[in-house]
């Protein structure tokens, strides 16, 4: 691919719109040095104001890769920190309750809504299970809040624990008044973050839950 020579481009440009150097900087904007020093090679040229010159002649600034094809812009309306600020452009984002750090402060500090893994190992491997590097950050979407899918979760499990209790009733197993389950809020989010039981293991509680069941 042959290197991108500023002084060339600006001149292309010029003979493709049919302007000189003083009527390119009338209908850019821009100035006639700035233009001048440009082309001449003893100045650089601000991208927006590249475009701008090229906009002129009915041209666009494009990325390409090796094969030539266009290369998009990140979209600019993925999802940002809580703080409305953009996540950095090489890390992949999740859900703030996706994988959530396993330490000394894990319930005394709210989950963000989204969050992003520093670690190039755990990221690199990721990556590899997801099939390669997503082509941007995520979208938000209803019900992205740690709030709203923890009810949703909550709202599954009872689900799916109501077709189980129907399950046993029908079989003639335990009555379902036997099996209700009495798990606090941490226990949902508990069971979701902890690597998933082995066969025959039952699943594994927050310290303090009084219940203990194995159908949520």
């Amino acid at each position: 691919m042959a290197e991108f020579e500023l002084s060339g481009i600006l001149r292309r440009i010029r003979r493709t719109a049919d302007v000189s150097q003083r009527e390119l900087a009338e209908r850019s904007g821009l100035s006639k040095t700035a233009i001048a020093t440009a082309e001449a090679g003893t100045r650089g040229l601000d991208a927006r104001n590249l475009a701008r010159a090229a906009a002129v002649a009915g041209l666009r600034l494009a990325l390409l890769d090796g094969d030539g094809v266009e290369i998009v812009p990140m979209d600019g309306d993925a999802v940002r920190d809580d703080g409305g600020r953009r996540f950095p452009a090489h890390l992949d984002t999740r859900h703030g309750d996706d994988g959530w750090w396993h330490g000394p402060h894990r319930y005394d500090r709210p989950p963000v809504t989204y969050t992003f893994t520093r670690d190039r190992g755990t990221r690199d491997r990721l990556r590899r299970a997801r099939g390669g590097t997503p082509a941007d950050h995520q979208q938000p979407r209803p019900g992205d809040t740690p709030a709203e899918r923890a009810a949703a979760r909550r709202a599954a499990a009872r689900r799916a624990r109501v077709e189980e209790l129907e399950r046993r009733r029908s079989a003639g197993r335990r009555p379902i008044d036997d099996l209700r389950c009495t798990c606090p809020p941490a226990c949902d989010e508990f069971l979701l973050d902890e690597e998933p039981p082995r066969p025959g293991e039952r699943p594994r509680h927050a310290a303090d839950c009084p219940c203990g069941c194995d159908a949520g």
